[in-house]
């Protein structure tokens, strides 16, 4: 789960946290209320609702030689009910740490979904997803697959009953797909940006 100190008072400008458990069916739903001081020194009394679902790890699998990247697809509900007809969504591999530390939690995740088995994979940098409202953290990483390290079907952990497809895609294919729509994604998004501005797969 997210690290609960990190609503304890680091800010002056932020007095008398009270949290009330909402909802603890799946992950942790809070109301916290606090008093926040405005830039003209008087303190108002705010409300808000975090989400806690824990932190999570994702990765882009490239194949530099064949300019190729592992992405994923399967069904997701919340997206079916706001307007993805389909409720399929193009992704990086990714998954929740659950305690593990985030290189851990990737290469297991990497194995579970896409079948590959990775030595080594890169951090190269982390993101508040969605910080108006939920408390997670996203690390990030990119790691070189060859197809000899393909170790399994993948397809995700049975018990979790994801029903994971493994596509394997051209990268400039994949660029494509975001400007179409039919990756809208973020964490996939900003994963196969950074592989486009940092020349991942240029011939230098």
């Amino acid at each position: 789960m997210a690290n609960k100190n990190l609503l304890q008072v680091k800010n002056k400008k932020v007095r008398n946290i009270h949290r009330e458990i909402l909802s603890d069916n799946w992950y942790t739903l809070e109301k916290i209320s606090f008093d926040y001081r405005r830039d003209d020194g008087n303190w108002e009394t705010q409300s808000r609702e975090a989400y806690d679902r824990g932190n999570g790890a994702a990765i882009l699998l490239y194949n530099k030689k064949n300019k190729t990247v592992i992405l994923t697809r399967q069904f997701r509900m919340p997206t079916y009910i706001n307007g993805n007809d389909s409720g399929m969504m193009i992704e990086v591999c990714a998954g929740l740490l659950d305690g593990d530390h985030p290189e851990d939690c990737i290469k297991k995740e990497t194995e579970e979904e896409t079948g590959y088995k990775l030595d080594k994979v890169e951090k190269v940098f982390e993101s508040y997803m969605s910080p108006g409202s939920v408390t997670e953290i996203l690390y990030f990483f990119i790691g070189s697959y060859e197809e000899k390290m393909k170790i399994g079907e993948g397809g995700g952990a049975e018990e979790e009953t994801e029903n994971i497809e493994v596509l394997e895609l051209g990268f400039e294919k994949a660029m494509e797909m975001i400007g179409t729509g039919e990756i809208k994604d973020a964490k996939t998004i900003m994963l196969l940006q950074y592989a486009k501005i940092n020349g991942l797969f240029s011939n230098g």
